[in-house]
């Protein structure tokens, strides 16, 4: 360009000296912008009724490992923002919070679902919002089963490989022993229970009857009779949270705990209803992904920020639950975006650290692959017995939808 005159050249400096200081204030607000920008995780828990406590464990885990993502900076430079929702441990409240989270909180991500059927009916939401959700405590089989979903992954291992594990253990301390089953009447509680018979019957014990009382049930005591007259060496329980409380106060109260081994699913017995249960968790056989005497630098690292923040150990739940977040922030780093599409890739496949140690995600199923123990309660704590490897614990993928 040609100037033309002395005033022209003194209005061409002005603007081109005015254009580089505009440049560098849109600079400084876009990047401000950039870096204000939130990963926002739905946490979708019971933080009332039967299973609150197992959602207290859900709540702690997710908020230690959100405060120490984002004292390193949070994932990809972003801060996670945590949005807390109580479900009630109830699928038909947890979908219409499930809709909340997802269209007017616009979370990128959602997990903390409890209750299996909850979990089941939370993926079908996520599925249709085009957002991914994530279980750390839910085990019916049919999540990352017949039900699976493209959207809907789980850390935890499901009723199937605790079975497998429990079983095999159980045919070695009492071969042939018989067995009675108790579980709450809905879809977890079910699948435990058919789990665990099928697994048992394989390992050749014997099945002497079972029975489901509803969610929330106050009195066992009805089923006792049940139980005496089946005559049976071991009872096994799916039944969870305060329920548990309930369920083994009286059993001891009708001097049924002397008699019985009584072993079960993994949301039976946490550290979060066990001091309530005193003595009579005592002896109680599980298989668990977790336990805070694992003696691994990790895991004392992680119990000891964990009781430095809520004065209580981390159970299974807490333990899972903080390490998904960590997943999380691996997939979303990895992809290099937090679209569904790209984190759902990198999930798949995907090998990260936890307080237990190593887990894979399969990507065939969206199930996470991952050592698992016997544990026994001892003084009103786990204590390991026996380990199963993650590859042979996992089993076959069953899932036939993607």
């Amino acid at each position: 360009m040609r100037i033309k005159s002395f005033r022209m050249l003194k209005r061409y400096a002005a603007v081109t000296c005015i254009i580089p200081v505009v440049l560098t204030v849109l600079l400084v607000v876009t990047g401000s912008s950039i870096a204000a920008e939130v990963l926002k995780v739905g946490i979708l828990t019971p933080l009332s009724k039967t299973y609150a406590p197992i959602g207290q464990q859900v709540r702690w885990g997710i908020e230690l490992a959100a405060k120490q993502i984002n004292a390193q900076g949070g994932i990809a430079g972003r801060q996670v923002e945590l949005i807390f929702e109580d479900s009630e441990a109830n699928p038909a409240v947890a979908t219409q919070k499930a809709e909340k989270l997802f269209q007017k909180d616009n979370v990128d991500f959602l997990t903390g679902t409890v209750n299996s059927g909850a979990t089941l009916a939370v993926g079908q939401i996520a599925e249709r919002n085009n957002k991914l959700i994530a279980t750390t405590v839910s085990i019916s089989g049919k999540i990352t089963g017949s039900g699976c979903s493209p959207n809907v992954f789980r850390v935890n291992a499901h009723a199937g490989m605790q079975a497998n594990a429990l079983a095999n253990w159980l045919a070695g301390q009492q071969p042939g022993g018989q067995v009675y089953y108790i579980g709450p009447d809905y879809e977890m509680g079910r699948n435990a229970v058919a789990s665990f018979r099928k697994q048992a019957e394989l390992n050749k014990l014997k099945s002497v009857g079972e029975v489901f009382a509803p969610l929330g049930n106050n009195d066992y005591s009805p089923y006792f009779g049940k139980i005496r007259s089946s005559r049976p060496d071991i009872l096994y329980t799916s039944v969870a949270g305060n329920d548990t409380v309930r369920l083994f106060s009286q059993l001891n109260e009708y001097n049924m705990l002397k008699k019985l081994l009584v072993i079960g699913a993994s949301v039976s017995v946490t550290s979060q209803n066990i001091t309530a249960m005193g003595n009579n968790a005592e002896n109680f056989v599980t298989v668990s992904g977790y336990s805070p005497e694992l003696d691994t630098p990790a895991n004392k690292t992680f119990v000891s920020d964990f009781n430095a923040a809520y004065q209580s150990n981390p159970d299974l739940y807490g333990a899972d639950s903080y390490g998904l977040l960590w997943l999380y922030k691996a997939a979303v780093e990895k992809a290099g975006s937090s679209s569904t599409e790209a984190v759902r890739e990198a999930l798949e496949g995907l090998t990260w650290d936890t307080p237990q140690g190593q887990k894979i995600m399969r990507a065939e199923d969206h199930q996470a692959q991952a050592d698992l123990f016997v544990v026994k309660v001892k003084g009103g704590k786990f204590v390991i017995l026996d380990g199963v490897a993650g590859d042979i614990a996992i089993g076959k993928d069953t899932c036939k939808h993607f």
